[in-house]
């Protein structure tokens, strides 16, 4: 089974895909889009859709730290209601509150990537940790 982690923002989707046993994840790639314009990146993750052969989505859901939700709350939740319409496969949400920030740390002390190279890749790397949490909480 090969679950696919999204981490949903307004200008881009963090993509990672799971090995086909479920058991790491690894991040794949970032889709930009634009909510203003509409532009959700609903082409390209159906490429990766058919690609991966993904059987679920786990989409982040990024809670404040007193656990209520917000606009982006909302955001990734409708972002995840269009992917069930799309690809008619289910969607289960995960909370994602600190993993950017897990993952700018990491980008920084154990990779020493500059600022400019961390905005390349901290998305993809968001979406790898949220899948990874997701993934060691089911298994």
């Amino acid at each position: 089974m090969r679950i696919m982690g999204l981490d949903v923002g307004s200008k881009t989707v963090g993509v990672a895909i799971s090995d086909p046993l479920g058991f790491t994840a690894q991040g794949l790639e970032i889709i930009k889009i634009d909510e203003e314009s509409g532009n959700f990146g609903f082409d390209r993750l159906a490429e990766l859709v058919k690609e991966y052969k993904v059987d679920k989505f786990v989409v982040g859901l990024p809670k404040n730290m007193n656990n209520t939700s917000g606009p982006r709350v909302e955001a990734s939740q409708a972002y995840g209601d269009k992917i069930t319409e799309l690809f008619n496969l289910p969607v289960e949400y995960q909370d994602e509150r600190l993993t950017t920030v897990q993952a700018e740390r990491m980008l920084v002390e154990q990779a020493d990537i500059s600022r400019g190279k961390r905005k390349k890749v901290i998305d993809k790397l968001a979406a790898q940790l949220i899948l990874q949490n997701y993934l060691d909480r089911m298994f």
